[in-house]
């Protein structure tokens, strides 16, 4: 297992649409378990292929959602490949959305709050599942990485210029500190 480094905006690679696997085999099994340490390492709570530079149709996601108020997060890793969506909800909520790959920014996106997908598990097995609330944001959002859309793409273009201005002066001040 492996930390990679996250591809970061503006790269292009970000862009490229990720193509699907194969094969589940122990080639892949490696990625996703450099994928589950890079994510955690972060930290965030979902991960595309495409974010360490690998444009295959992966993604991984661990809500670490606490078992108890102030409790440890429970870990609950979810691998997804070659996902699709069947179906969603016409209803549409609200989220606050972060990404890896626009380090320490949020924006509010709206997403159906109900899916229907299908994917392989890390077995190679396929599943169908209805999927709600957080998981079913998170999903979507990872979804859209693997067709080079990010997060800021579903806001106004202010609201994506302003973000992108945010993290331009958020690097300047980190690479002045750094030097």
């Amino acid at each position: 297992m492996a930390i990679r480094p996250i591809v970061e905006v503006p790269d292009p690679r970000l862009r490229e649409i990720s193509k699907p696997v194969d094969t589940v085999d122990d080639e892949v099994r490696a990625l996703v378990s450099d994928m589950f340490e890079t994510m955690y390492d972060a930290p965030g709570i979902g991960l595309a292929a495409i974010q360490v530079g690998v444009p295959k149709r992966i993604l991984v996601i661990d809500l670490q959602e606490p078992e108890e108020e102030g409790g440890e997060p429970i870990r609950d890793p979810r691998v997804f490949i070659n996902p699709e969506i069947l179906d969603c909800s016409d209803q549409e909520v609200p989220y606050t959305e972060g990404c890896l790959s626009v380090p320490d920014q949020f924006a509010e996106v709206d997403r159906p709050d109900r899916i229907r997908a299908r994917w392989l598990d890390i077995d190679g097995k396929q599943r169908d599942e209805e999927i709600t609330g957080l998981l079913a944001v998170c999903l979507q959002h990872e979804m859209d990485h693997l067709n080079g859309i990010l997060f800021i793409d579903h806001l106004s273009r202010l609201k994506r210029q302003m973000i992108l201005k945010k993290l331009d002066k958020q690097r300047k001040e980190q690479g002045l500190k750094a030097a």
